[in-house]
């Protein structure tokens, strides 16, 4: 299993803290094969971390956070997702 952590920059802050909410929401709702989803607003920046057994380099859960941006995101922003860090979780192949 892999913990990744996806940041968003370029999110207005106007847009930021429903943002999160929605996204985490969405993830608990829709996106299931994610665990232990979270999206948090920072002030400057999207956090995104979830658990997954498959993506080891994080480009789906971007693919995935992408569209959650762009869904939720009611204002137009020129944004960039990059990985901050993926964790392979102790115990787990």
């Amino acid at each position: 299993m892999y913990r990744i952590v996806l940041a968003c920059y370029g999110v207005p802050e106007s847009a930021g803290p429903e943002a999160a909410a929605d996204i985490t929401a969405e993830f608990a709702e829709h996106r299931q094969w994610y665990k232990n989803v979270s999206c948090t607003w920072d002030g400057a920046r999207l956090l995104l971390q979830g658990d997954n057994d498959v993506d080891a380099d994080g480009l789906a859960l971007i693919d995935e956070f992408s569209d959650c941006t762009s869904a939720y995101i009611k204002e137009l922003f020129d944004g960039e997702v990059k990985v901050e860090s993926i964790v392979q979780l102790p115990g787990e192949a």
